[in-house]
């Protein structure tokens, strides 16, 4: 079993290889410090990247796996790309802080950046084997997506594993960069049915050169977030903030539950900026509720189970909001009825209505929850939430005639978007809304058991080691580890170059 944890190279074979490959190709990692600060990348990649397709499998798209890419996502930016939203939209006083996801390159999705910690630090030291390993990518479709971009680049076969009923957008996207049909795994179900997913991969681990990055489980994909996304929404805050004559309070991050990596995120502002954590589920799968099940169309956030990488012990919410705001929102920010309105009616610029192309389904559910826990904690115009735009609306084009045919009867006017204007804005209540007590997390803490001992084989010592926060720190200790051993893999393979 590989060690993410490894101080040093474990097989030296294997990295031998590695070196040999990326010395053929030309490919240079990089750190997570320079994700963390891209400013600090040389001069002379920084200067290359402009011409580089950021959709293509090019070894310097890596150089781009951060929340710095500018609107034309070759152009770096000096604060992270992000949405203030309207109070004429929000319905609330407090401001609404949305960093945008779709300025990732390869997938519009900022998953990329999670499959890098996950793969790279096995990679650097020797534990993944290029030429003879497959790393096999189980999502509901964005970590999947960013998994096989980071393996076509890095030249490893990847497996794709998601449930058929994920939107086709996901599924035309693996077609195009994905060599072998074969490689893409459909399991039953759709956004909630993990198990199958797990199912799967139990299959496939039964052959030891498929090695399984388990984004729910992969502490890469916490520290990854953790290093990179919290600093860069601890800069847009700051931006924000300093635009304001810095009277501003950051109160809470919100993030749909997913596989928990980007809540790691809120560990770095509540440590930085003392903000508060609220998780976000659908109210029709409320596991985190009150330990319920169910089927949603919030494609990307999972349910029906706790994952392992989520700090539950410093999650101060949980706040439940139903597929249909996601599902009628869509409508309202992309048909023109629905632009129309929020232009005529409620004050919108044109600028602010294009900006909703950043904003993907569970973008708009983490939206509505940022809402609802404003109204919750009666916050004021000097307090901000902070929140993320995972992807954009651009992968859900096909939900908009499936929502409207099944919701609307196929007509969606100018009174269609007052009522979802009304019902999922303005209207947005405090229900399905938790304040956790030290008796909630213990109970959502527990939960996790029977998913990772009883079904995954977690051993009860590294399972219950997760209750200290001292657990979770001590993972960020492996950050500049994995910076040092990608710098001398860089320096091997130059130097085989030369």
């Amino acid at each position: 079993m590989s060690d993410l944890f490894a101080r040093q190279v474990v097989d030296g074979a294997v990295h031998a290889r590695a070196v040999t490959a990326f010395a053929r190709t030309g490919i240079r990692l990089p750190k997570l410090a320079e994700l963390a600060s891209p400013s600090t990348i040389d001069a002379a990649t920084r200067k290359a990247l402009p011409v580089i397709d950021p959709d293509t499998a090019d070894s310097l798209n890596l150089f781009r796996v951060h929340w710095y890419n500018g609107p034309d996502r070759r152009q770096a930016v000096e604060t992270p790309q992000h949405l203030v939203l309207p109070s004429a939209l929000t319905g609330v006083p407090a401001r609404i802080v949305v960093a945008t996801g779709d300025r990732f390159p390869m997938i519009a999705a900022h998953k990329v950046l999670a499959a890098y910690g996950c793969l790279v630090p096995r990679l650097v030291t020797g534990q993944f084997d290029l030429d003879n390993q497959r790393a096999v990518w189980p999502s509901t479709g964005n970590y999947c997506r960013g998994g096989v971009a980071i393996s076509t680049i890095l030249g490893a076969r990847s497996v794709a594993v998601l449930p058929e009923g994920m939107s086709p957008e996901r599924f035309s996207w693996l077609e195009k960069w994905m060599a072998d049909p074969a490689d893409i795994m459909r399991t039953p179900g759709s956004e909630s049915n993990l198990k199958e997913i797990y199912d799967a991969c139990h299959e496939l681990a039964k052959d030891k050169r498929n090695v399984i990055l388990n984004q729910f489980s992969e502490y890469g994909n916490y520290v990854a977030h953790r290093a990179v996304t919290g600093p860069a929404l601890e800069h847009v805050f700051a931006a924000v903030n300093k635009a304001s004559g810095n009277r501003l309070k950051a109160r809470a991050f919100v993030a749909a539950s997913g596989s928990s990596g980007t809540l790691a995120a809120g560990d770095h502002l509540k440590e930085s900026l003392g903000c508060q954590i609220a998780v976000v589920e659908a109210t029709e799968c409320p596991t985190l509720l009150n330990n319920g099940y169910g089927e949603h169309n919030i494609q990307g956030i999972g349910d029906k189970h706790v994952p392992l990488i989520h700090n539950v012990f410093n999650t101060d919410y949980v706040v439940g909001v139903s597929e249909r705001s996601p599902d009628s929102l869509n409508l309202l920010f992309n048909l023109p009825a629905g632009r129309d309105y929020l232009r005529g009616r409620k004050g919108l610029s044109d600028t602010e209505l294009e900006s909703f192309g950043h904003l993907g389904l569970s973008s708009i559910a983490n939206i509505v929850a940022a809402i609802k826990l404003a109204k919750y904690l009666d916050l004021g115009e000097d307090d901000v939430i902070l929140t993320v735009a995972t992807d954009g609306a651009a992968m859900y084009e096909s939900q908009l005639d499936k929502v409207l045919n099944a919701s609307f009867d196929g007509v969606f006017d100018q009174l269609s978007a007052a009522e979802v204007f009304g019902e999922h804005l303005a209207g947005a209540r405090t229900d399905a809304l938790l304040e956790l007590t030290r008796t909630e997390r213990e109970r959502i803490f527990n939960l996790g058991y029977y998913t990772w001992v009883e079904q995954q084989g977690v051993s009860l010592e590294d399972f219950a080691r997760r209750r200290d926060q001292s657990f979770w720190d001590g993972l960020m200790a492996m950050v500049p580890v994995w910076d040092g051993l990608i710098e001398e893999f860089n320096v091997a393979v130059q130097s085989a170059r030369n």
